[in-house]
């Protein structure tokens, strides 16, 4: 049994005009101007905090930063589905590999609560059996504890777990891990995957199905 472990933003779903309509939202709200989509996105990739801490800036205060992501984040709940979609294929390819009889998890820096309300808002959360977010352990990715955890409760052996993600994060998380690992090219922070190369790269996830099988 293969059990293959997807990141969220940038890997699943096209989220980036939402965050940063809700970062954007935040600083109107903290009396700051508004920030670029590329520059926000750049800020994607390791949680809710470290994404406000750095779009508020090295000059604020803690507290000022903590008011900020309370802001954020009920904006965020309210509105993380405004625009945000399933990239294409995205769909189909769980769908096979359902069929295929791998099990399937999400592991994400967003929180969990978000996490788990985007997947089934957007009608795919039937297709794992876990989702796992940033304050689901007390370690984010690239820390491995959230593979190992997953790879533990289906009792899937780790030579058969795969990471499929965006960004170097979701890399060094399999790499620290010991499993294999594949990266899009369509995400959010795909440049960082020439620093850090995944083992196979797909220019969409429908390649993903077939191979799973061949490298069963």
């Amino acid at each position: 049994m293969q059990l293959v472990i997807f990141d969220l933003d940038g890997t699943l779903v096209d989220s980036v005009q939402d965050l940063c309509n809700s970062v954007n939202a935040t600083r109107t709200y903290m009396g700051m101007e508004q920030l670029p989509m590329e520059l926000v996105a750049s800020y994607v990739g390791n949680g809710a905090p470290i994404l406000i801490r750095r779009a508020m800036g090295p000059g604020a205060s803690e507290a000022k930063v903590e008011e900020a992501l309370a802001y954020f984040l009920g904006y965020y709940r309210e509105h993380m589905l405004d625009h945000t979609r399933p990239y294409p294929g995205v769909v189909e390819a769980l769908e096979q590999i359902h069929e295929q009889g791998s099990r399937m998890a999400v592991l994400t820096n967003k929180p969990e609560r978000f996490s788990r309300d985007m997947c089934t808002g957007l009608g795919f959360g039937k297709y794992f059996f876990q989702v796992y977010g940033g304050n689901s352990f007390e370690q984010k990715k690239p820390d491995p504890i959230g593979i190992h955890t997953l790879a533990k409760e289906c009792g899937a052996h780790l030579s058969g777990t795969w990471m499929i993600g965006d960004s170097s994060t979701d890399i060094l998380t399999a790499r620290n891990a010991g499993v294999r690992c594949a990266g899009v090219t369509y995400g959010i922070s795909p440049e960082s995957l020439k620093a850090t190369p995944p083992d196979y790269l797909m220019d969409s996830m429908l390649e993903l199905p077939a191979l799973l099988t061949a490298k069963a």
